[in-house]
């Protein structure tokens, strides 16, 4: 019963957050709403008993991503940004993918059988031992590969993002900045 009631709680913190994220016209809400909806899936997490999922959802997403999210969004030139021409004769061609990809969820929905009841093993390992387990046995090598990757793209970000002497950054607006 408990279980349920917490269910419902965080699918509708998940639900409600998503949508309010894409619906406000102020960036920084939106962001603040992503945060929520975010904490709705870091408890559907904890409830099915991933709790490493749990960890990593709030660490990296809503620690890491998001905010970094917000950071750009303070600092970006939105005055500029907003005085460009929106194309807005887009709109039936929008609708036109949002219908079909109704139609597609529909006939998916239709086709495919639900299972009754989701079966789960219990080990005697926890969650994070029987993840680990698979990232350093059977997926090492794309797990450090993905890591080095992660690396150069860090490392790339930050050698670009350097002032060199004799270069002026530009801004998102169009004028220089000194």
């Amino acid at each position: 019963m408990l279980s349920a009631a917490l269910f419902y709680f965080f699918s509708l913190l998940t639900l409600m957050g998503a949508i309010l994220c894409v619906t406000r016209r102020n960036p920084v809400l939106s962001g603040a709403w992503l945060i929520v909806s975010l904490l709705g899936v870091a408890g559907l997490f904890l409830l099915v008993g991933a709790e490493f999922l749990f960890v990593a959802q709030i660490i990296l997403y809503i620690g890491g991503i998001t905010l970094l999210f917000l950071f750009v969004i303070m600092l970006v030139n939105l005055e500029g940004i907003v005085r460009v021409r929106q194309f807005r004769r887009s709109w039936p061609l929008v609708m036109a993918v949002g219908i079909g990809l109704v139609v597609e969820i529909v006939i998916l929905l239709l086709r495919g059988r639900l299972p009754a009841e989701a079966t789960t093993e219990a080990s005697a390992a926890g969650n994070t031992e029987q993840l680990a387990d698979v990232l350093f046995s059977s997926y090492f090598v794309p797990f450090e590969l993905a890591s080095v990757l992660l690396l150069a793209a860090i490392l790339g970000s930050i050698w670009m993002g350097q002032r060199r002497p004799g270069r002026q950054a530009h801004s998102g607006a169009g004028e220089r900045v000194e």
